[in-house]
């Protein structure tokens, strides 16, 4: 077991991905500061579960329309430069908001405007970031570095949140801001350092819906990535939209304050940690994936369910932490299969259809999630949403033909095209 963790932090050898990796995680610290900090300005100034509801759904609504676009933009352009026109963006929308609230004149329509802007950028930055791990640690290791992204982010998760609450707290979700808005500057001079060996591509003589519509049609030939959108469309639009409502969670089933709800994200990121660092790499060593995947599912609705009832602290961080041992291994590897399975032109495309279909349902879900909440509680549409988890991960379990005894191979080891999946 301990060979198998180790054999998860391969790509490190490689000095441009180390490079990469480590602005990234700087950056992703600042992220969920400003995550936390955002929604916890949203809950002052509105003390409402739908309005938290609609800027996750702003955040992500570019997700559902522009995904197909920004992952052929992501396979026709050069990947680098367009990562360091994403993260300078988001940079600017960080010092907006910095300064409107550090000003106090920061209004709910504000914030809407920018977790839209946000979201454009968001979109067209994450499959071209999910394929640049690729290009940077060669496709040998690719669902390796997709893993060790997830850490770092999952690490981040752990930080950052925890960072925010103390932050809000003695100095004011203004820093919290700037404090992101500085964090981008970490990754953009690691972009500005590495060299990805990126196979020349050849100018494609398709229209932009062509190549979107060949992506679409790839898919439909692939029963194993329909299986693992089924799996993450389950956690996105029924655990991570769950985790929008935190705040109003925070503050009336735990009757707590910023400092509260720092902890239970950070609680929520160390158990995330943990999966990336030690249960993922185990599970993708094991044969059966699809079946454990699925049973990560089931995972997941058992403690959401647990959470629904919990008033105490403690024991709704303990709910958080055992949660989330299932969210970023369905979502981590679900990316780093998609890759493997994906032929390396359409690899950004059809991790651009991923996350149109996945994540792209994460607006609606959060609206309903929100509006729910408000009128029946944070509890009971935890309680509802982690029942159908379990029912999910039972229904794919027995009625996915063949997703049970699926099989996959270490695959890609010289280059991208030289092994093939095996399926059972």
């Amino acid at each position: 077991m301990f060979k198998t963790i180790i054999s998860g932090f391969a790509p490190l050898k490689r000095p441009n991905f180390r490079i990469y990796i480590s602005g990234q995680a700087v950056s992703l610290i600042g992220t969920w500061l400003q995550i936390t900090a955002q929604s916890w300005v949203v809950w002052e100034l509105t003390h409402s579960e739908v309005s938290l509801g609609l800027v996750a759904m702003l955040s992500a609504l570019p997700t559902l329309f522009l995904s197909p676009w920004a992952g052929v933009i992501a396979d026709r352009s050069n990947r680098q430069n367009l990562l360091i026109f994403t993260q300078f963006g988001m940079m600017c929308l960080a010092f907006i908001l910095a300064y409107l609230v550090g000003a106090e004149i920061v209004q709910l329509w504000h914030v809407y405007v920018l977790a839209l802007f946000s979201g454009l950028f968001s979109a067209l930055d994450f499959p071209a970031q999910q394929a640049f791990l690729g290009d940077l640690a060669g496709m040998g290791e690719v669902r390796k570095a997709v893993n060790m992204n997830a850490m770092f982010f999952q690490a981040s998760r752990m930080i950052g949140p925890a960072l925010a609450g103390w932050v809000i707290a003695q100095w004011g979700a203004s820093l919290a801001f700037w404090l992101n808005g500085i964090s981008f500057l970490a990754v953009i001079g690691s972009l500005l350092l590495v060299k990805a060996n990126v196979t020349k591509k050849a100018v494609s003589e398709n229209s932009v819906l062509k190549d979107i519509w060949e992506g679409m049609k790839f898919l439909r030939s692939q029963p194993r990535i329909q299986d693992l959108l089924l799996m993450s469309i389950c956690i996105t639009g029924l655990a991570l939209s769950l985790m929008t409502m935190m705040p109003a969670f925070a503050a009336e089933q735990i009757r707590g304050d910023a400092t509260t709800l720092g902890s239970l994200l950070a609680a929520s990121g160390a158990g995330a940690l943990i999966s990336v660092v030690i249960i993922a790499p185990i599970v993708q060593s094991k044969k059966r994936v699809g079946y454990l995947m699925s049973l990560s599912i089931i995972w997941a609705g058992v403690w959401i369910s647990a959470l629904s009832f919990t008033t105490w602290l403690p024991l709704a961080m303990l709910c958080l932490f055992a949660l989330s041992f299932s969210l970023p291994l369905v979502i981590a590897m679900s990316m780093g299969l998609i890759q493997v399975l994906a032929p390396p032109e359409m690899r950004a495309r059809l991790l651009s259809l991923f996350t149109m279909i996945s994540f792209g349902l994460q607006p609606l879900s959060s609206i309903l999630v929100g509006n729910a909440a408000e009128r029946f509680s944070v509890g009971r549409v935890a309680l509802f949403n982690g029942t159908v988890l379990v029912l999910a991960g039972f229904s794919l379990i027995y009625f996915r033909k063949g997703l049970k005894d699926w099989q996959v191979t270490n695959v890609h080891k010289n280059s991208p095209s030289d092994n093939v999946p095996i399926h059972a």
